[in-house]
């Protein structure tokens, strides 16, 4: 195996928010071997002095499309999936080179893009799955118009985000299908979208009973749902019908985000998402009916930081962006910062996310026996978090799985 030792750096603690000196990190084949001052090396090892730099863990976005390429939804959908899976493998290779060592997909990837990135097959990020997204007729994830009776959505292709079920039997089935096919968590479109032809903000998607289905299956296979949801109203019902992580919630009330993090949820801003469509939506083609809709998220987004950080709201790191809109990724990181601070932002694209998927034995933080997934930062993002904003022009190094993915350091 080979092996790495990183000295003379500033080795951040992001669960104190503090950076350690006169400590050394020793990494052995995939692992983090130790983490202490003067550690000693194997004799082949290749010793790093990162002359004051910042060694941090790889940032996690939790909320991610990866298959969709295009911001063409239907041309994502009718892609033969190995074009999809081709196409996929870039836009990771794209996150990775960006700092992002795990992502989180909220619809779309299957486990053959996870074992791509297990076997080596793909220099990409880890990822973690639901399958598909569930979505009632006409939901957020059902892309036909009005006039279109074409029954389904192609959900077999890999560029589908979505399979359209409804009723409680077919719910539990879909959710042992997506589970046998190494899902990690469930995920449910519960409330209207901004990109979706049919369905106003405001609209509450899937019975009760059907959410109740979802989170026993879920539960019994010793994993959560995750819901796409904006209004309070959404958002509220989600959580008390045991829903865990809840994506967006641009419009959640303070009593609302109490409840949640009460019952131990966990909540996925994605901001920039509607500063990317607000900016370039014209060019794309959006109407006025879709930039109402994102009028409506957008305005009461940084509100929501406020609500969900004064609750005591856990929150991970998220972006949602499709295609082209991909080039603002790591611009989340400064719209963030107009609420949280560097501590909080940082937190929330580690530990946290890390939590979130289910993975924080393992990554989030740099420790002993923990995965050496990290990254080398020109600067101190705790000071100033634009160094992550910089689409990974600050960061000289990139380290997942125990392999350099960009190494410009010396030796």
């Amino acid at each position: 195996m080979t092996s790495v030792l990183f000295t003379n750096g500033r080795v951040m603690d992001v669960a104190a928010s503090t950076l350690l000196t006169g400590v050394d990190v020793l990494v052995e084949g995939d692992r983090i071997l130790a983490v202490g001052p003067s550690l000693d090396a194997p004799a082949d090892a290749r010793v790093i002095d990162l002359g004051g730099r910042v060694l941090m863990p790889g940032l996690i976005d939790c909320h991610v499309h990866v298959v969709a390429e295009s911001l063409d939804l239907w041309s994502n959908m009718t892609a033969p999936s190995s074009l999809a899976a081709l196409r996929a493998a870039r836009v990771m290779q794209q996150a990775l080179a960006r700092g992002f060592t795990t992502l989180r997909d909220l619809g779309g990837a299957d486990h053959g893009l996870v074992r791509a990135v297990e076997e080596g097959v793909l220099d990409g990020p880890r990822l973690v799955i639901c399958g598909k997204g569930l979505t009632t007729t006409g939901g957020h994830a059902d892309l036909r118009p009005r006039t279109d009776d074409r029954p389904g959505m192609m959900s077999d292709r890999l560029g589908s985000m979505g399979v359209i079920v409804d009723g409680v039997d077919n719910v539990r089935a879909v959710c042992r299908t997506m589970i046998k096919e190494g899902a990690r968590f469930i995920k449910v479109m519960a409330n209207g979208g901004v990109s979706s032809p049919n369905d106003p903000i405001h609209s509450i998607q899937y019975s009760a009973d059907e959410i109740r289905a979802m989170v026993e299956e879920a539960d019994n296979a010793g994993l959560y749902v995750s819901a796409h949801v904006y209004t309070d109203k959404a958002i509220r019902r989600c959580v008390e019908l045991g829903v865990h992580s809840l994506e967006h919630c641009n419009l959640i009330s303070a009593e609302t985000a109490a409840l949640a993090a009460a019952r131990g949820c966990i909540a996925v801003p994605t901001l920039v998402a509607y500063d990317a469509l607000a900016w370039e939506g014209e060019a794309l083609g959006l109407g006025a009916a879709e930039f109402a809709k994102i009028d409506i998220v957008r305005t009461a987004g940084l509100d929501s930081l406020r609500i969900m950080r004064d609750a005591g709201l856990p929150m991970a790191f998220g972006s949602d962006l499709l295609g082209s809109l991909r080039k603002y990724h790591c611009t989340e990181f400064e719209i963030l910062a107009k609420v949280l601070t560097p501590a909080e932002i940082i937190q929330s694209a580690t530990m946290i996310g890390a939590r979130l998927c289910g993975i924080d034995h393992e990554v989030g933080q740099i420790k002993a026996g923990y995965i050496a997934d990290m990254i080398v930062v020109d600067g101190d993002p705790l000071q100033q978090i634009d160094l992550l904003a910089a689409d990974g022009a600050r960061l000289p190094a990139i380290m997942t799985r125990g392999k350099f993915a960009k190494d410009l350091l010396v030796p």
